[in-house]
C-alpha cells in the first residue's frame, strides 16, 4: 500500500514537471482496495481488468514499478512500449488486461475473460474493477445478465470513491447502495469498508469461495475515497478541503495498518526501514523513466493489428 502511495505521489510530481502527458488518474487513498483484494488472488491463473485509474492495480499484482513509470513517461522500456501511457497498460504475462479509457468498457471485457476461464476450465477467476460513475453504464448490466446466466467466474468490484468524475454518487444514482445493483439479476452483493485492507481481504476470500464453487458472479462495493481529483487536471472544487482532510485523519488505509502493526508489537524503526526502501524503489523507477529512450518513430506502425500485413 505504501509503494502505491509513494509511486502515485511521484507520478503526480512528474506530471507537474511535464514528463507525463495526457490524462493521469491517481489512486491515492484507495490503496487498501487493490492490495486487499488482489492479495487473495492466484497470480498464476486469475485475471484482473480495470479502468483508467490503473497504476495501483498493476503494482498490487507484482508488476515492476520501473516499467510502469516508464510507460507513464512514454518510453520504449514501458510495459506497453510507451504506447499505452497512464490509461492503457497491459501485462498478459501477469494476467493484467488493462487499463481502459472508456468508462465502463472493461466490465463487458471482464465478462469475456471470465467466459474464457470457464470455457477452458483453467480454474481462474476474473476480477473486474469499475467505479461508481461506471456503475450507471448500460453495458455493465448486459455484462451482469450474461455473467449470471452463464454462471461466469467473475467478481465485479465497484470502487465507490463517491464522486465519479465530479458528481456525488447520491446525486447521480437513484440507488446509491451499489452492492444492490445485481439484485434484479440474482447476483449477490457485499458492501465493504474499502479503507480497511483486512476487510477488503476478507471480502475477497468470501467472494472467491462463492465464485470458485461455480455459483456465478458476486458484486463487491468497496466504499473508498480518493484524496486527489478525478484526474491531474481536476481541481476537485465539488468538495471541501476540510472533507478530504477529515477522511485522511479518520480513515487513512495506511495509517490504519500502522496502528494494527503497532498493536502486534512492530516497532516504528522497522516501519521507517520499509518506508526508506520504498522511497528508494520509487526514486529509481522515476530516474529510469526519465532517462530511458523514447520509442523509435517507426513504432507508430507496429502493434496496430494482431497480424502483420
Amino acid at each position: 500500500m505504501l509503494l502505491i502511495r509513494r509511486f502515485e505521489e511521484k507520478a503526480g510530481q512528474l506530471y507537474g514537471l511535464g514528463l507525463i502527458g495526457g490524462f493521469c488518474h491517481l489512486y491515492i487513498g484507495q490503496e487498501a482496495v487493490a492490495v486487499g483484494l488482489q492479495s487473495a488472488l492466484d497470480g498464476d491463473k486469475d485475471s484482473v481488468i480495470t479502468g483508467y485509474r490503473d497504476h495501483g492495480h498493476m503494482l498490487a499484482y507484482g508488476i515492476d514499478p520501473q516499467v510502469i513509470m516508464a510507460e507513464l513517461t512514454g518510453r520504449a522500456a514501458g510495459i506497453s512500449k510507451g504506447k499505452g501511457g497512464s490509461m492503457h497498460m497491459f501485462s498478459t504475462e501477469k494476467r493484467f488486461y488493462g487499463g481502459h479509457g472508456i468508462v465502463g468498457a472493461q466490465v463487458s471485457l471482464g465478462a469475456g475473460l471470465a467466459f474464457k476461464h470457464k470455457y477452458s476450465g483453467d480454474g481462474g477467476v476474473c476480477m473486474a474493477y469499475f467505479g461508481d460513475g461506471a456503475a450507471n453504464q448500460g453495458q455493465v448490466y448486459e455484462a451482469f445478465n450474461m455473467a449470471e446466466l452463464w454462471k461466469l467466474p467473475i467478481i465485479f468490484v465497484i470502487e465507490n470513491n463517491q464522486y465519479a468524475m465530479g458528481t456525488s454518487v447520491n446525486r447521480a444514482s437513484a440507488e446509491d447502495q451499489l452492492y444492490r445493483r445485481g439484485e434484479s439479476f440474482r447476483i449477490p452483493g457485499i458492501q465493504v469498508d474499502g479503507m480497511d485492507v483486512l476487510a477488503c481481504r476478507g471480502a475477497a476470500e468470501t467472494a472467491l469461495e462463492w465464485v470458485r464453487a461455480g455459483k456465478g458472479p458476486v458484486i463487491l462495493e468497496m466504499k473508498t475515497y480518493r484524496y486527489r481529483g478525478h484526474s491531474m487536471s481536476d481541481p476537485a472544487k465539488y468538495r471541501s478541503r476540510e472533507e478530504v482532510q477529515a477522511v485522511r485523519d479518520k480513515s487513512d488505509p495506511i495509517e490504519h495498518v500502522k496502528q494494527l502493526l503497532a498493536a502486534q508489537g512492530v516497532k516504528e524503526e522497522d516501519l521507517k526501514t520499509v518506508e526508506q526502501a520504498i522511497r528508494k524503489t520509487v526514486n529509481e523507477a522515476a530516474d529510469f523513466a526519465e532517462s530511458t529512450p523514447e520509442p523509435d518513430p517507426a513504432e507508430l506502425y507496429t502493434d496496430v493489428l494482431v497480424e502483420t500485413y
